[in-house]
């Protein structure tokens, strides 16, 4: 599962990539690479919970893969130019964050002249939508030639789907600001339309302004509610300075900023659950770990993420919950108070749930 990192130029988006990824990219490696791809751990304290109780030799915790999109650039009237290899490598992606800058800076003045957060949010907005467009338009004229020729019903019910896409595109509404049911949806997958993708939208800010970060937050959600976009706030220049410092050094700073954690750790927790993606949890002496898989997958599906005999040969599934376990002190406790269960193949697998496969 791939999330891509957008945004205009001198926004952040880079830095936000190198200091989530740890991955430090100069300035010429910047203008040769199409992308920039790190896979990124998922915090957890769950998983690092079992280990206290377990003492396991190895702690595995869920990853994500997260791309630095490249591909825009500064055209000749200083306004921001859109190419197709980044419209390309976007379309790869399951779903993107995109940087909007919320801070001057002197030596990179915003391309548009200002700092406007909204207008930003539309430039992008707005090419996804004109590319959403011109597809729809290509495959809506092949297809009223191909239903007039052999109407089937799957060619019948795509061209439905298309066209309520068309008239949603037209409108200049985002594709993820309508109601598509499972059988639309898997209609249209194939097009990986950008405007359908899962977007989270994260406001640069200058460091002064942090402090007022969840006020800004809730203004822009306000703003934008109709778009169906998760709204978030990190101040890159802070984040990259504790990317820089000890464990120690960085808690110390972060009490000084008022912070809980780093940003990053949240808005990392924020793209997955943005996927759709939970985790459920394995345990023994040997490793805890979290293991990926989406939303309301069953109890032998799950099994198969472990190993596909364990979904071939699944026989029942022993299940606690993280809060119950941790609330009872054991598995034995949780049998004790009836907080374990025996599940069968159906059951649908919830993030947090602690599973034992029986298998054949």
């Amino acid at each position: 599962m791939q999330i891509g990192i957008v945004g205009l130029p001198f926004s952040g988006k880079s830095t936000l990539f190198q200091t989530m990824t740890r991955t430090y990219i100069d300035e010429a490696t910047l203008a040769r690479t199409q992308t920039n791809i790190a896979t990124v751990k998922v915090p957890d304290s769950r998983v690092d919970t079992l280990a206290e109780y377990f003492s396991p030799k190895k702690l595995v915790y869920a990853s994500v893969e997260f791309v630095d999109v490249i591909g825009l650039t500064k055209g000749d009237h200083g306004t921001t130019q859109f190419s197709n290899a980044f419209l390309g490598g976007v379309k790869t992606n399951d779903a993107l964050i995109h940087v909007v800058r919320m801070f001057d800076d002197e030596i990179h003045p915003h391309l548009e002249g200002s700092i406007d957060p909204v207008r930003d949010i539309d430039i992008l907005e707005t090419e996804f939508i004109l590319s959403d467009l011109a597809m729809c338009e290509n495959r809506i004229e092949k297809l009223r030639k191909q239903v007039l020729k052999l109407p089937d019903d799957k060619s019948k019910f795509e061209l439905r789907v298309l066209e309520k896409c068309h008239r949603t595109l037209e409108e200049g509404i985002p594709l993820r600001s309508i109601d598509l049911d499972n059988h639309e949806m898997l209609a249209v997958k194939g097009y990986r339309f950008l405007s359908l993708k899962p977007l989270l939208v994260l406001l640069n800010l200058d460091e002064a302004l942090l402090g007022e970060g969840e006020m800004l937050q809730k203004r822009f959600e306000e703003q934008i509610r109709s778009r169906r976009m998760n709204i978030d706030v990190f101040s890159g220049k802070i984040e990259m300075e504790l990317a820089c410092m000890s464990d120690e050094e960085a808690a110390e700073f972060m009490k000084e900023y008022g912070l809980e954690e780093s940003a990053l750790k949240r808005i990392i927790r924020s793209a997955y659950r943005m996927l759709g993606l939970i985790s459920f949890l394995t345990f023994s002496d040997e490793e805890c770990r979290a293991w990926t898989i989406r939303g309301n997958t069953p109890a032998h599906e799950a099994a198969g993420a472990v190993h596909t005999d364990l979904m071939n040969r699944f026989i029942r599934a022993e299940v606690v919950h993280f809060d119950d376990f941790v609330k009872h002190g054991s598995i034995q406790a949780c049998k004790e108070a009836g907080a374990w269960q025996l599940q069968g193949k159906e059951y649908v697998v919830r993030d947090g749930d602690m599973i034992t496969v029986r298998h054949g």
